[in-house]
Formats: C-alpha cells, sequence, structure tokens
C-alpha cells in the first residue's frame, strides 16, 4: 500500500471514529489516490488535485462534481498538513461551491394525502400498500427514506408505538415515536407482510419489501416515487428541484417548526429536540431550515423584531 493511499485509510478511520460515515468521501478519495499513484505522486499537489477535479471520470464533469472532488481533497489536505506541512490545502478559493443550495420542496397537507392516494395505485397489489406506508411513514416521522428501507420488523413495537432507527447517517442511533394512526398504519401493513412474505425464519426480515420480496433498496427509490409524484399530479416550483422522496423529510422538519411559531413557542429552545428526532448530527444542520425557507425566515425576523422592540421600549 502506498504511503498516500495509507495516508487517507488512516483518516478515513479518524472520520468513521467520530461518527461520520464516509462512504461518499471515501469513494472519491480512493479515486484521487488512484490518480495520483498513476503519476507517482505521495500528497496531496495543486496541479494534481485541480487535474483530477476537472478529469472526465465514469461520468461528465460539471461545477458542482469539481467542487465536490475539491472539497474532499481539501478536507483530506487539512488534516494531512498537520502530519506533512509539504502537502498542498486548496484554498477555498479554488473551485468552490458555485451554486447556492436550492430551497427545499416542502409539501402541503393536500400534497401528502394526494401522494399516499397515487402510492396506493401501483401495481401489483403489495408494492402499493407498500408505498402507502412508506410515504405515510415518512410523512408523519421526517425519516430519512435510507432509514425507513434499513428497518427490521424486530425494531417495530406496536405495543409502545415506537420504532428503533438503529446505525443511521452518522452512526447514531434513537427511537421515533409514532401517533397512534401511524401506529395503526404499519399494523395494517404487517398483516399484509405476513400474507405476503410469511414468518418463516428465512423469510427476509426487512420491514419494507419489494415485489422479490426482498428489502428495498433506497438507490432505486427515486424512480417509482417519481411515479407517484406523476399519479398525484405535483409539478415542479420554479427554483426548485423535481421533488424527491427526501422532501418528505424537509417537509417534517419545516411543518414542525412553523407549529411552534405559530403557538408562540420558543423555537431555539425547542430545535434541539427536532434535531435529536430527525438524527441530525448537531442543531446546525436543523437551523439550515431557518435559512433556507423563507416563510421561516420571515416568522425568525417577526420574532426578533418582536424582541428588540420589547427591549428598547419605555
Amino acid at each position: 500500500m502506498s504511503t498516500l493511499r495509507q495516508d487517507v485509510a488512516d483518516y478515513l478511520a479518524v472520520r468513521r471514529a467520530m461518527g461520520f460515515k464516509a462512504e461518499g468521501l471515501g469513494k472519491l478519495l480512493a479515486s484521487f489516490v488512484a490518480f495520483c499513484e498513476a503519476r507517482g505522486a505521495v500528497r496531496v499537489e495543486d496541479d494534481l488535485a485541480l487535474e483530477w477535479a476537472t478529469s472526465m471520470i465514469k461520468v461528465p464533469v460539471n461545477d458542482a462534481l469539481v467542487a465536490r472532488r475539491m472539497d474532499a481533497v481539501r478536507l483530506f489536505a487539512r488534516h494531512q498538513h498537520a502530519l506533512d506541512p509539504a502537502t498542498w490545502v486548496p484554498p477555498e478559493t479554488v473551485c468552490n461551491r458555485r451554486y447556492q443550495p436550492r430551497e427545499p420542496n416542502v409539501f402541503t397537507d393536500a400534497e401528502v394525502a394526494a401522494l399516499v392516494v397515487a402510492a396506493g395505485t401501483l401495481s401489483p397489489t403489495f408494492k402499493a400498500v407498500t408505498w402507502r406506508t412508506l410515504v405515510g411513514l415518512l410523512a408523519a416521522t421526517g425519516m430519512r427514506p435510507g432509514e425507513a428501507c434499513r428497518l427490521d420488523v424486530g425494531d417495530v413495537d406496536l405495543s409502545a408505538g415506537v420504532l428503533q432507527v438503529l446505525d443511521t447517517k452518522f452512526g447514531k442511533s434513537r427511537l421515533v415515536f409514532l401517533h397512534p394512526t401511524t401506529t395503526s398504519a404499519v399494523s395494517s401493513y404487517l398483516q399484509a407482510r405476513r400474507g405476503w412474505a410469511g414468518d418463516t425464519a428465512r423469510a427476509c426480515p426487512a420491514l419494507f419489501l419489494n415485489a422479490r420480496r426482498r428489502r428495498l433498496d433506497p438507490d432505486r427509490l427515486g424512480a417509482t416515487f417519481r411515479q407517484v409524484v406523476a399519479a398525484a399530479g405535483i409539478t415542479s416550483t420554479p427554483g426548485h428541484r423535481p421533488p424527491r422522496l427526501h422532501d418528505l423529510r424537509h417537509t417534517f422538519a419545516v411543518a414542525t417548526m412553523l407549529g411552534w411559531y405559530r403557538d408562540g413557542g420558543d423555537v431555539q429552545a425547542r430545535l434541539p429536540l427536532l434535531s435529536t428526532w430527525l438524527g441530525h448530527v448537531d442543531p446546525a444542520s436543523t437551523y439550515w431550515y431557518l435559512h433556507a425557507v423563507p416563510e421561516l425566515l420571515a416568522h425568525a425576523a417577526r420574532r426578533l423584531d418582536a424582541q428588540d422592540t420589547t427591549e428598547v421600549g419605555p
């Protein structure tokens, strides 16, 4: 193993020990290491980093991909520079992100209801039952689609109305409490699932199954959800991405915070609770919604103006 490859392996081990999954970062850095090894480089160098970031490797290059590649090198280089001062650290001005995150799609209550109904029109019948339950669960809990796909039947406690979400995006686990109506829907799905897959010891343990009685693949959810969106009659909003299954998570987070503002509660004090519920690594990830959603930002601004007026009053 080359020195650079070992350095990257050590760095990724540190990242994982800190709770980060690092799969995407690992793939990018593995590509970068192979690129450097082919050219005899033993550390990060400015010309090679830029050449790799802007090269067409398997997929067409665009600004977002170049920025993502340079971000990966930058993260590793900052770590490695402390050990090897000869390591070049790409400045923030070099191939930095040239785009702003788009405002998230937030579905209305009517649109969520339409998605659930549309999911129930899929074929075959068990696929419709699975997707109707999946869409409803994501809307009601704000779980990540990948987390729902990784759920096993044993993670569901219907008597307590609780889901156990294990080993999530940042290596954390948490409990998700279900509303009685959601618990009832999951219970009905489990009955349908038993009829479809059976209860034998050899049966797949996954909660959500595909037509082959195997665990749903989170990387293949997009195509089916596009069918559901089309059947629900939902179209893209200018300036937004096309609707995605992950947008149900955004919808849950935004609806929760809007409810807090409307009931006059202390949103700042409650945000850490929402962060824990969503499985965010820290509240900063949740604060993003305040800046990404104009309605939330307007509520926050009005709350701040009201506080300023009280403090400056007679």
